[in-house]
């Protein structure tokens, strides 16, 4: 009997520092809502359900209409964010997108979804200039979080993109690479403005 494709969730990444931007990036606005909202509403259109990752601290600001996973801080870096929501829900892929990425749309989303490949350890999205998985644009199933814990217990390194790059992670590239850049600083910030009044016509 074939195995069932594991149930597809959404985890936008919000319990970043934010400290390069000066303010939390999850916040910031660029489509009338602020980021993080953004990205769980396109979220919610492709996925069974949605949740924010969060810092403990964040958890009482986020609006009740949006369902949270605080960080249990077992992990450093993103992996924190994407294992806490793995402890609750370990039979789930995991739809994992940053909420520093202001020029993803739900077009690019969907490519990522209809291109995903569930017997593997992950699908990631890749630019064509680098061919490098973006880890924080990825769906990673089941298995794939599995080893990722067992990598963390026995390796010194913690990047996401470094695993990926070791283990059986398909790779989906976009029509367009600016659909994954991410905005860290003020200066990107008023780069993806500008991107999103050019596509806009305004």
């Amino acid at each position: 009997m074939e195995k069932a494709t594991p149930k597809l969730y959404g985890l936008v990444l919000a319990g970043g520092k934010s400290t390069r931007m000066g303010s939390d990036k999850g916040l910031i606005t660029y489509h009338d809502i602020p980021q993080q909202e953004y990205l769980y509403r396109l979220l919610e259109q492709l996925c069974d359900t949605v949740f924010l990752s969060v810092r403990e601290e964040q958890e009482a600001t986020v609006e009740k209409a949006y369902r949270a996973i605080v960080d249990k801080n077992e992990y450093r870096g993103p992996f924190n964010g994407i294992l806490s929501a793995h402890a609750l829900h370990s039979d789930v892929a995991w739809l994992v997108l940053a909420c520093d990425l202001p020029l993803l749309d739900l077009e690019s989303i969907k490519q990522l979804v209809e291109q995903r490949d569930s017997n593997a350890s992950a699908t990631s999205f890749a630019t064509n200039q680098t061919k490098l998985p973006e880890p924080l644009i990825t769906i990673w199933e089941p298995k794939g979080l599995q080893k990722a814990i067992t990598h963390l217990e026995t390796s010194e390194s913690s990047c996401p993109r470094k695993f990926l790059l070791n283990t059986d992670t398909k790779l989906v590239f976009p029509e367009h690479d600016e659909v994954l850049y991410n905005a860290n600083s003020l200066s990107e910030y008023e780069f993806a403005k500008s991107k999103i009044a050019i596509n806009h016509g305004t």
